[in-house]
């Protein structure tokens, strides 16, 4: 098997208002999109994104009603501080300040406005390398 790409799919309550903040903070393009759909991509590692209303008949039945929770979409990137610096000037609410783990890593986290939690990780030397 050779996979080509990566794909998450996330069910949120207003696809538009999700689509918006992916393509104005996060660098997303739409790759489609109709009623209750859009599927954006990058063009680096990120992985894509499709975005479904809840409620959607292509979902399985017992999933058809459920919110994206309880998952982080964790991008790891470089430059940590003047992304963080850069969403805050945009006006995106930081949810979780810059902050170094003991094991390196870096990382602060927003959400989107369904709530989607998105995280950015830099890795670093740990300070505290036991």
């Amino acid at each position: 098997m050779q996979i080509t790409a990566s794909t998450v799919s996330l069910t949120v309550d207003d696809v538009a208002a999700s689509q918006r903040f992916f393509t104005s903070h996060l660098g997303y393009v739409e790759q489609a999109a109709a009623d209750g759909f859009a599927s954006l991509t990058r063009d680096d590692a990120a992985v894509d994104i499709v975005l479904l209303a809840r409620g959607t008949e292509v979902l399985p039945a017992d999933q058809r009603d459920q919110h994206a929770s309880g998952l982080i979409v964790a991008f790891t990137t470089t430059g940590i501080e003047d992304e963080e610096k850069r969403l805050r000037a945009e006006g995106v609410d930081i949810t979780m300040p810059l902050r170094e783990e003991p094991w390196g890593e870096r990382l602060f986290q927003i959400k989107d406005p369904n709530g989607v939690v998105i995280q950015f990780v830099e890795w670093v030397t740990p300070s505290d390398p036991a």
